[in-house]
Parts: C-alpha cells; sequence; structure tokens
C-alpha cells in the first residue's frame, strides 16, 4: 500500500523524495524523522488522521479534500473494518520506517 499510495511523494525510503516530490508546493515530509520530531515517540494517532484526511496537513489538502480516506473506505470491500485496517496497516508500516537513534 505505502508503494501504491505514498512513495510517488514520500519515496520508496520515506525520506520525502519521490519523483513528484519537485512537483509539489510543498515539500513531501521525511517520514523516517517523525518519532524524532516528536521527543522520540512515533505520533500514531497523528499519522493515522493524515491518512483518513482528519488532520489539516497542507500537503494532503484541507479537510473538505482529504486524499486517502474515501479512497481506502471505497476500494473493493463492502465491510467498514476494511478501511481502518487498511489506515492501521500503513501507519505502522510509516511507523516501521522510523531512523534509528545512533549511540
Amino acid at each position: 500500500m505505502y508503494l501504491a499510495y505514498c512513495a510517488s511523494c514520500h519515496g520508496k525510503d520515506g525520506k520525502g523524495n519521490g519523483p513528484a516530490a519537485s512537483a509539489m508546493k510543498i515539500a513531501p515530509s521525511d517520514l523516517t524523522e517523525l518519532a524524532a520530531k516528536n521527543g522520540g515517540i512515533f505520533p500514531e494517532n497523528h499519522v493515522a488522521q493524515t491518512i483518513r484526511g482528519d488532520s489539516n496537513t497542507p500537503g494532503h489538502g484541507s479537510q473538505e479534500m482529504p486524499v486517502w480516506g474515501p479512497i481506502f473506505g471505497a476500494i473493493g470491500t463492502k465491510s467498514d473494518g476494511v478501511p481502518q485496517l487498511r489506515v492501521r496497516n500503513l501507519t505502522k508500516y510509516v511507523e516501521s520506517l522510523q531512523q534509528k537513534s545512533v549511540k
């Protein structure tokens, strides 16, 4: 899912260097630094809200024009739980991209 929906902007490695990044008005976030920028704690709720379109993230459009939440809900399923599972799985994947601190 990450490669299909996120990598074009955020890059395969999550560093914000995807092939579409240079065409954006607002540079995509480096997803590998989210925990580091949040006191070492991965902001799971914020990431999930951003994916769903529930937060105001300029690069993802306004709340009136969310990017992935409605799309995940419309992709070939009648189950209410499947879109939530998609968001959860994608959030967990972004969490796995976090840079590990070097000591």
